[in-house]
């Protein structure tokens, strides 16, 4: 450390220049001038981005020390990484903290009482009710002292299979001011999912409702828990169940409780210190068979990481609105409806209610003018459903949106032709950016907390900082720029990044850490070109090989996707005798479109070739009326090419309609 304060660790004098390299009693003026060297540096910086990705370069351990700082500790951690005897990393241990006291008491203490926590806006059953910081933790407190008086303690597991209402967000950070590890189960997740689940977590109780809503459709969730447990080997001792007026669930005592019966005879608890590396909760990755894999996060790194990514990522400030139009039992629920927006102070929407259908595809630009919010994030999927049936954006320009600043789109990859369409439409800027539901928070990202980057179609711009991302190829060896590979983060992972599988820590090391040692597999695949700008192009098992060349099914799709007539579609591969691989695309037209379907194939087809080249040999595009998705609005590629290739379909739990399969299967026959 200089005499101004300035601490410069990581920086070796060999790296400066030689005339700086000064000997024997000159340590003090070596010290100056390495400090006003090194500020000059940062001076010559391009901008804030490179300053700060280069100080986490040079020294992640106090760069993230300096995070951690922003936050309201009972003991405050002084080291970020340590190992545990696995060789598994975890951040800030030592420290002492409370995800719920800092995501609602903090602001309490500091003035923000009666500013808006939480906004429910549900178009499905018409209401709209808002809570102030200071209502949202007196009900986290409460229903707290429940969870508390039925015997839940630190390190309890607690199941969530809810629906998109204001009590599952009570319940998660009441799980969290109490040490409880909450685990939230998609709502509507079939029994056998579910019962996996139990079985895995254990829980001692489990909170639900008896109903979801979707669009204009009652789903009783209870029959479905009871049919769960039913299967589960493992036993609860409650089920908190929320009765909605939309159908009233048949309740099993002693077991089951009403929520609001019960939770209003509890007393509030105060949040309780927790160790930074307790877990917070366990999240279920979605389309698992078998033993499912349960990510777990770390209370410490998760609020250090998630506070960081408010700003720096998304630009927002304490007071704004954000809207992540998501579902709690995703990691974008978690991570940016729930904690992220709270522990920075922000107020966030709680959407139950659909892009589309719910009355129509100005749905969130409804939200927008009605709230005045500020930054919306959703997955491509959304957008794309809003471009199929309102493709001039005509319902956008009904509804005053001057409020919002940036549209942001993660979840899956983001095609040029939704970027450019919702660019064009909206003028707003589109921020792709992406991170997968083991690390919780943007790997890579446009940061407009630091530096707005001129965007490029297709790309989610460079590495957050906090992640150091390489391109390897097959022997582990760093890709050159534009060349294409397996994309991997080296160790350390970041704080908030899981830390293992729950109870299952070999599962982890052979998933994510065995294949190229002292890095992180991803499983996606893409490159880096010549700006540092990072391309994801699908998954690894994406890419075709035909007659012994590799193609990437993404560089396909930017193709399709781009046809005017298209609004979305799907590239894969389908085997052939001859070639080895061949590719399909399956194309959805959108609403309104004039032109013959077949046209639209022959134009595809040949825009391929024009494109590509006759090497492609894409022969084969279908028209059909929808593709089949998850939940959370992934297309399920995978299961398209065993459908083509004739195999046992693999449907994952998390399919929003199995149907469409058959639907699919009968037009695949016709033109085969």
């Amino acid at each position: 450390m200089c005499k101004n304060g300035c601490v410069h660790q990581g920086y070796a004098l060999s790296q400066t220049p030689a005339r700086f390299n000064l000997k024997s009693n000159g340590v003090n003026v070596t010290a100056f001038l390495l400090c006003q060297y090194l500020s000059q540096q940062e001076r010559m910086m391009t901008n804030a981005y490179e300053a700060e990705y280069q100080h986490f370069l040079n020294d992640p351990q106090s760069f993230w020390l300096q995070k951690a700082q922003q936050l309201e500790w009972y003991t405050p951690p002084d080291c970020a990484l340590t190992q545990d005897s696995e060789g598994l990393d975890h951040w800030f241990a030592g420290g002492k903290l409370n995800t719920c006291y800092l995501a609602l008491d903090h602001h309490v203490a500091h003035g923000r009482g009666e500013q808006i926590a939480l906004i429910y806006d549900s178009p499905v059953t018409q209401k709209v009710i808002k809570y102030t910081y200071l209502e949202l933790r007196d009900a986290v407190a409460q229903f707290a002292g429940l969870l508390h008086k039925l015997g839940v303690v630190k390190g309890d597991r607690v199941v969530i299979y809810m629906p998109m209402v204001p009590e599952a967000v009570i319940g998660m950070l009441a799980c969290a001011r109490i040490g409880a590890i909450h685990s939230v189960v998609f709502g509507g997740f079939a029994p056998h999912e579910l019962s996996v689940r139990i079985d895995d977590a254990k829980p001692k109780v489990i909170l639900s409702a008896s109903c979801g809503i979707e669009i204009d459709r009652v789903v009783a969730y209870k029959p479905l828990l009871d049919e769960a447990l039913h299967k589960a080997t493992h036993q609860v001792q409650h089920c908190i169940v929320l009765q909605r007026e939309h159908y009233q669930a048949p309740m099993k005592s002693p077991r089951d409780l009403d929520w609001y019966a019960a939770s209003q005879a509890a007393q509030a608890v105060a949040p309780v210190s927790l160790d930074a590396t307790d877990p917070l909760y366990i999240l279920y990755t979605s389309g698992t068979t078998g033993k499912p894999k349960g990510v777990v996060r770390e209370n410490g790194g998760h609020a250090v990481a998630l506070h960081y990514s408010m700003k720096t990522v998304y630009g927002m400030e304490p007071g704004e609105v954000f809207m992540a139009a998501s579902d709690i039992g995703w990691v974008v629920g978690h991570s940016y409806i729930v904690y992220g927006p709270l522990l920075y102070g922000c107020t966030t929407v709680l959407y139950e209610g659909k892009p589309v259908r719910t009355p129509d595809a100005g749905a969130f630009w409804r939200v927008v003018e009605e709230h005045k919010v500020n930054a919306l994030f959703s997955a491509p999927t959304a957008f794309r459903a809003m471009k199929k049936e309102d493709p001039d954006a005509m319902l956008f320009s009904r509804y005053d949106t001057s409020s919002l600043k940036t549209l942001f789109l993660a979840g899956e990859r983001l095609d040029p032709a939704t970027y450019e369409w919702l660019q064009t439409k909206t003028q707003l800027p589109v921020i792709d950016h992406w991170w997968q539901t083991e690390t919780g928070w943007a790997i890579a990202s446009n940061p407009m907390g630091l530096h707005a980057f001129t965007t490029k179609p297709g790309s989610a711009t460079k590495a957050t900082p906090g992640y150091q991302v390489e391109i390897l190829d097959a022997l582990g060896e760093p890709c050159q720029p534009n060349e294409q590979g397996a994309v991997a983060i080296k160790l350390p992972l970041p704080p908030g990044c899981l830390t293992s599988l729950w109870q299952d820590s070999a599962r982890y090391k052979s998933s994510y850490l065995n294949a190229y040692p002292g890095y992180y597999l991803t499983g996606d695949g893409g490159f880096i070109d010549d700006d540092g700008y990072l391309f994801i192009m699908g998954r690894i098992d994406d890419v075709i090989n035909i007659s012994g060349h590799r193609l990437s099914t993404g560089e396909m799709e930017e193709i399709v996707a781009a046809h005017p007539a298209v609004a979305e579609c799907a590239v894969f591969a389908s085997k052939d005798e001859l070639k080895g691989q061949l590719p399909v695309a399956m194309v959805v037209l959108k609403d309104g479109n004039r032109l013959d379907p077949n046209e639209v194939e022959l134009q595809i087809v040949a825009e391929i070739r024009s494109k590509i080249g006759a090497i492609a040999c894409l022969k084969r595009v279908l028209t059909v009326p929808r593709l089949p998705k998850t939940r959370s609005g992934k297309i399920l590629r995978k299961n398209l090419r065993q459908l083509v290739d004739g195999e046992p379909l693999q449907i994952p739990s998390t399919i929003d309609d199995a149907s469409v399969f058959n639907e699919i299967a009968g037009l695949w026959q016709a033109i085969k």
